[in-house]
């Protein structure tokens, strides 16, 4: 799965530098697959690509498609190259944020942008362009879906018309006829989104630069794969709302759960249509992400040995059910179609034996995360000495954590935790290192095969540049790095300290030619 000991970086694509308020797939990766090859690492870490939207915060993690890529994304500076917009076009831009993005301001620049690309693209458009609609079955439903929103006041698809709602073929025909140069302008964005990502992923193979992407388990309720797929969700087929929901049970940091509220998949269903159906979305899911991707995570991967089913008129999570996943059986049908995938655990949080058996019998290496280490306890299992394998991930900490420096001040640990990290970091307690680097140091030093920093713990910036704060409902997933922080200097540290523990590209390079 990890072939051999390895580094990477945690970032982003919407923190990566750009002159159009938000990263994206043109330049500005580009020179970020440059600083991962200098800094010798090999693994791009991010988030989950696919379409974000307002009503949700433009969490990565809230999307109304599990198949499409994020338009936002879209390079304009690619769109020039490519012809489909002229470089006057985007010579005056409003004057954006360099540390933040700014959604409101970022959403209709770049839709304008996206409008005008797609006039001039229809002028000539690429012979490959039919060849994409034509293998990709899932654009057909996400065309139509998204203008169904345009044309339903971007309401809910469970609150269109009756029949738009519930897929009365002659009413979808109707619409589609209807709508017909809107749903290829959705085509179009589809198009150049996967153009330029196939771009950036031969740029990342020329340069030894593996893509490490993130799957979440749950799809959005107001989604085109909920809207397409009723049969497989726990929808009420008169009401069209869920039956049950997700989210977790109550522990030692919720006294009532989490309540996350997207539908469940119908893995109890007694229906062998059903099951049949709902495995084969899931592995067309996978086979299409790993189109994109090299390695991924997934999210919540404790839900497919059993899952926290909460009823959908509840407000917390406290009378959920635990219900069984599908299991090892589901992965031996994705083995056995789409072959072995390079398929990271993320099994935080209540973590069963079960659990666990599912993850070490299929291979999967887990995650560990150093911020998670230090609660006093000889024996936690996320303090390095006591890793049972090699065969994880060792992270300083994820986009859900507070940033190692704002983790460290905080009133979060107590001084002699402090004291504690440090010495773990072979330092003494009033040693002055950067406790960034003394957590890098220790994870990098770790027996575990991949180490992965977010960008924020290698420059050392505090909690105002964390990604994501849990619980809180706004203001998340807009931090930004200016490109005044990609220097030398740090390209020298972290390639010194990746060599030095023998995590670097050419220590790969020798144990492959051994091999």
């Amino acid at each position: 799965m990890i072939p051999h000991r390895s580094s990477g970086i945690l970032l982003h694509l919407t923190s990566l530098p750009s002159r159009y308020g938000i990263g994206d797939m043109g330049p500005s990766s580009y020179d970020f697959i440059e600083f991962l090859k200098n800094s010798e690492q090999t693994y791009w870490q991010f988030l989950p690509t696919n379409p974000t939207y307002g009503q949700f915060d433009h969490s990565p993690y809230m999307s109304n498609s599990a198949f499409a890529g994020n338009p936002l994304f879209i390079s304009p500076d690619l769109l020039v190259s490519a012809g489909y917009l002229n470089r006057a076009e985007i010579v005056n831009v409003p004057d954006f944020s360099v540390y933040t993005t700014e959604f409101s301001k970022v959403v209709p620049f770049k839709c304008a942008l996206l409008e005008k690309a797609f006039t001039n693209f229809q002028q000539a458009p690429p012979a490959v362009y039919q060849e994409f609609i034509k293998g990709n079955d899932w654009l057909d439903d996400y065309a139509l879906f998204m203008v169904a929103k345009e044309l339903y006041a971007q309401q809910g698809w469970f609150a269109w018309p009756e029949k738009i709602a519930k897929r009365d073929q002659e009413a979808l025909t109707l619409l589609a006829k209807a709508n017909r140069a809107r749903i290829e302008y959705y085509y179009f964005e589809q198009f150049e989104y996967f153009r330029q990502w196939n771009l950036l992923k031969n740029q990342c193979q020329k340069n030894g630069i593996r893509l490490f992407g993130d799957l979440p388990i749950y799809v959005s309720y107001d989604s085109v794969d909920v809207w397409a797929n009723q049969n497989l969700f726990t929808l009420d087929p008169v009401t069209l709302r869920p039956t049950h929901v997700s989210g977790v049970p109550p522990d030692y940091f919720s006294e009532t759960g989490q309540r996350w509220g997207n539908p469940l998949y119908k893995w109890q269903s007694q229906s062998a249509e059903i099951q049949e159906n709902l495995t084969d979305w899931w592995i067309a899911r996978l086979a299409h992400l790993f189109t994109q991707v090299d390695v991924a995570r997934i999210d919540h991967f404790r839900g497919f040995e059993s899952y926290w089913a909460i009823p959908e008129e509840n407000e917390t999570a406290i009378n959920g059910t635990w219900l069984k996943g599908p299991g090892i059986k589901f992965f031996h049908e994705v083995k056995s179609r789409l072959g072995q995938l390079d398929i990271i655990a993320e099994d935080l949080g209540i973590i069963t034996q079960d659990v666990v058996k599912l993850r070490d019998d299929l291979g999967f290496p887990g995650m560990k995360i150093l911020q998670f280490a230090f609660d006093g306890n000889p024996e936690n299992s996320f303090l390095p000495h006591n890793y049972d394998t090699n065969n994880c991930v060792v992270y300083t900490g994820t986009h859900d954590n507070d940033t190692t420096v704002g983790w460290y001040l905080s009133d979060k640990i107590t001084d002699q935790q402090r004291a504690t990290v440090k010495r773990a970091a072979n330092r003494q307690p009033n040693d002055s290192s950067p406790i960034h680097q003394d957590l890098m140091y220790l994870a990098q030093s770790s027996t575990s095969k991949l180490s992965i920093f977010p960008l924020q713990d290698v420059l050392g910036f505090g909690n105002d540049c964390k990604m994501n704060s849990p619980g809180q409902p706004t203001g998340n997933w807009r931090w930004r790095c200016s490109k005044e922080f990609f220097t030398p200097a740090v390209e020298n540290y972290l390639a010194e300290t990746t060599i030095r523990f023998g995590r670097n590209r050419k220590e790969h390079t020798l144990l492959q030619s051994a091999d």
